[in-house]
């Protein structure tokens, strides 16, 4: 790979191959990142999944409106964070279309910038919650559907659970089996989507990251304060019921979401607590009350929902997401389902959180 982008993309953004340094970036489970340097400047290079991103575009036409809102923003002093934007290629093109060889986009490198895996501390997780509350509310006045949907359904739960029960049907890699324990638990949590269908028509349709995960939020290294929100790959219409709970279940937990020490996987209802403060300090004006009292719904959907699409992938043979170990898929469906009962197990003390903000 670092022959063709020497060859066939940095030309593209006017960069002398020889004297450009590639390095991995990251560790996302679907898109190739890498950090390219040379002597007089840095950026951050992707080759985008296009069996994910089947619209690839429409991912990088929807980065570029969001950072062009953000930058306007930041003039306006409305928006305090540093903005990820596009680099354009020499033909002024927001990314390069190389057919089998990949379809490429360059985004803008933050130096002193650091992501972390597991947050270690409410400070932190408060931190990093009013960040992505702040850029929601710099996203609020911005016509959600002016965004194309990049993954149609892509926080969707019934339709999630189809996709499950066709892999179960399927089991195109035989291993039903082995994992029948956690597709029973999946498939019998009915309840939850009925409650999602009854409060869903409610609430209004706004721009959202879709992504919300800890290390998509950067600190800067030199003091730790919030720097800027990245990966705009997911930013799409949809409800933040979802944001919130995609921080629940990426900052709440002690452990990373494929270890299999389940014994410790939980939910630290102190970090739980400065969530809600770092995202509602922000967004506390923006929201409807209908919005507000879906927050807790979210977090419970969302860990649900990314525990059965570990496990779809698991038994569809990991064609989704990257895996590094046999059975990664189904290890972190384990976590994400017992993440899931922790919040399950500790209802009333988690939802006192809320009425404390």
């Amino acid at each position: 790979m670092i022959k063709l982008i020497r060859q066939s993309v940095l030309p593209h953004f006017g960069i002398e191959a020889q004297e450009a340094k590639i390095s991995a970036l990251g560790n996302g489970h679907i898109n190739d990142t890498l950090l390219v340097r040379w002597p007089s400047g840095e950026l951050v290079l992707q080759r985008i999944n296009t069996q994910v991103f089947k619209t690839p575009q429409a991912l990088v036409s929807n980065a570029d409106k969001i950072s062009h809102h953000l930058c306007a923003k930041a003039l306006q002093q409305q928006y305090g964070l540093k903005v990820v934007s596009p680099c354009l290629t020499q033909e002024g093109e927001l990314a390069i279309d190389l057919g089998e060889q990949g379809f490429w986009r360059a985004i803008s490198y933050l130096p002193h910038s650091l992501s972390i895996e597991v947050v270690k501390s409410e400070t932190q997780a408060e931190m990093a919650a009013k960040a992505f509350g702040h850029f929601a509310s710099a996203l609020s006045d911005f016509d959600a559907t002016e965004l194309e949907d990049v993954i149609p359904q892509f926080h969707h739960l019934p339709g999630r659970m189809d996709m499950l029960r066709q892999a179960v049907q399927q089991d195109k890699a035989k291993r039903l089996d082995a994992c029948r324990q956690w597709v029973d638990y999946a498939l019998s949590q009915q309840s939850l989507l009925d409650e999602l269908a009854e409060i869903t028509p409610q609430l209004p349709l706004r721009i959202c990251h879709n992504d919300t995960k800890i290390n998509n939020m950067l600190f800067d290294k030199r003091d730790m304060s919030s720097m800027a929100i990245i990966d705009l790959d997911t930013c799409m219409k949809g409800y933040l019921m979802y944001d919130f709970g995609d921080m629940v279940r990426t900052f709440c937990s002690p452990e990373a979401e494929d270890s299999t020490e389940l014994a410790n996987v939980s939910v630290r209802p102190s970090i739980f607590a400065a969530i809600c403060r770092g995202y509602l300090s922000e967004l506390g004006e923006v929201l409807t009350e209908v919005e507000k009292r879906s927050l807790w719904l979210g977090a419970r959907v969302i860990c649900l929902m990314i525990g059965v699409r570990f496990l779809t992938d698991h038994l569809n043979g990991d064609v989704y997401f990257h895996v590094h170990r046999e059975g990664h898929n189904l290890d972190r469906a384990a976590n994400q389902f017992t993440l899931y009962q922790s919040l399950l197990d500790q209802e009333a003390q988690l939802n006192a959180c809320f009425t404390v903000v």
